[in-house]
């Protein structure tokens, strides 16, 4: 076993002092003195970049007016409806602001169908870029002062002829909504979407004040579809089988009415009176779709 001292061992008193010790304790304070003066350099440049990040966010990445929002891309739409949209007020923080939260509020306050909200730092504004919605079809609802006239986009909402007139589509002038309310949205939503399948010969889709839903088509005339509910969109698949399969002897005919308000049995009425036997006077002829 070694007989020498360790190190930093404390030193008797009388005894010489190692080799260097005296050196190793002046190192040892040094470096103690240099991480305290970097605890506090760290805590001062904190404390600085604290002050100046505050005084920014506060008085130099603020929006103090509205010429500070910029509006593009829409025609329907103004800076002043994107603030009141928004409820900003001024002056208001730009960092404070929720691009996402922005872009939810204005998508369903205003006309457009899409939204992008951008934070711009020099200098400091808020962009919006707006996509205007797209008129598809003609529209036609019923008011306590009479028919009112308009469009509709492809998500079943209301376009009034004034914002029509500037998103005029030539395609949306082949199709008229008749009898638009809120409340056959959805439904209106599934005959758009399913459009394509029933072919350019659509030319009216109606809805009833009892709620039954009507096509007119070129190809066969008046449709019923009956009432918009869980059948909607089998009576539309039975439609677009009929438009683009008729059967060979029902060709080139023009029908009365082709009742699909069951999918599984529609049936066709034939132009011309036929004598009701039971009645002894005419009756317009009614069968299942396909009988001979």
């Amino acid at each position: 076993m070694s007989d020498s001292q360790p190190q930093d061992a404390p030193r008797p008193a009388g005894s010489p002092a190692p080799p260097g010790w005296q050196r190793r304790k002046e190192l040892r304070q040094q470096r103690r003195a240099e991480r305290w003066r970097n605890l506090w350099r760290l805590l001062v440049f904190s404390l600085i970049s604290a002050g100046l990040g505050y005084s920014l966010l506060r008085q130099g990445w603020t929006l103090r007016d509205p010429t500070q929002v910029e509006v593009t891309g829409s025609k329907l739409v103004s800076r002043d409806q994107v603030i009141t949209a928004a409820d900003l007020h001024f002056p208001q923080p730009l960092l404070a602001l929720s691009p996402r939260q922005l872009r939810a509020e204005l998508v369903e306050a205003l006309p457009v169908e899409q939204v992008r909200v951008m934070r711009l730092i020099l200098p400091p504004r808020l962009r919006v870029d707006l996509v205007d919605r797209q008129a598809v079809a003609r529209a036609q609802r019923r008011t306590a002062t009479g028919p009112e006239q308009g469009a509709i986009d492809q998500r079943g909402n209301w376009i009034t002829a004034s914002q029509a007139s500037l998103i005029a589509n030539p395609r949306s002038q082949n199709l008229l909504v008749n009898g638009w309310n809120e409340r056959h949205r959805p439904a209106l939503v599934t005959l758009l979407d399913n459009r394509s399948a029933l072919g350019p010969g659509l030319r009216e889709i109606r809805f009833e004040p009892d709620g039954s839903i009507w096509l007119s088509t070129s190809e066969l005339g008046e449709l019923r579809l009956g009432p918009a509910d869980s059948k909607l969109r089998r009576r539309l698949e039975v439609a677009s089988h009929l438009i683009h399969n008729l059967p060979n002897q029902l060709k080139g005919r023009r029908f009365q009415l082709i009742d699909l308000s069951d999918p599984e049995q529609p049936e066709l009425s034939l132009p011309g009176p036929v004598v009701d036997h039971n009645e002894g006077g005419p009756a317009q002829a009614r069968r299942p779709l396909g009988a001979q």
